[in-house]
């Protein structure tokens, strides 16, 4: 389980090089659509992708073990209410010891103090581990796109998972 010593926090700039790090050596087919990244790496932070929007997981020497990206599901006014993670990432030297479900609830608990009353995600059909987490944590299927994305030589449905924040 999670030590007393793991801390979840907002992400500043100077976790820039870690995140990074930590981004690319967690790449998996299972998770991820892109192709796995090659040198030269583009920077973890930019425009679209700000600290702000990253919880970070850190172990009791200060080393960065995880990340959640949790951002405004759109830019409309109409559902300003709902927040999505788009990025969730623990190092394999951690994991099975709860850093991804409390990220998780950190992410809920941050959605809430942003006013949000729904958080969604969205899941590659073929990832088990992350879609029984999201489970567990309250989220359910609220839709499939079925053969979605075509992936290492296999279509791949892509799950969209969602909860209410709200009692």
């Amino acid at each position: 389980m999670i030590t007393p010593e793991t801390r979840i926090r907002l992400a500043v700039p100077a976790d820039e090089d870690a995140l990074g790090e930590l981004d690319r050596s967690t790449w998996s087919p299972l998770h991820a659509v892109q192709p796995a990244p090659e040198p030269p790496y583009r920077p973890f932070f930019d425009e679209r992708h700000r600290p702000e929007d990253y919880l970070v997981a850190e172990d009791g020497t200060g080393v960065v073990v995880g990340y959640l990206r949790l951002v405004p599901a759109t830019s409309l006014a109409c559902n300003r209410h709902v927040r999505q993670i788009q990025g969730l990432a623990v190092a394999e030297s951690v994991r099975g010891r709860g850093v991804a479900r409390a990220l998780l609830r950190a992410a809920m608990a941050e959605a809430r103090r942003q006013g949000a009353r729904r958080i969604t995600l969205r899941v590659l059909g073929h990832n088990a581990p992350a879609r029984a987490l999201y489970a567990s944590e309250g989220f359910a299927v609220e839709g499939v796109l079925p053969g979605e994305f075509f992936l290492d030589g296999a279509y791949v449905d892509d799950v969209l998972m969602g909860r209410s924040l709200t009692p």
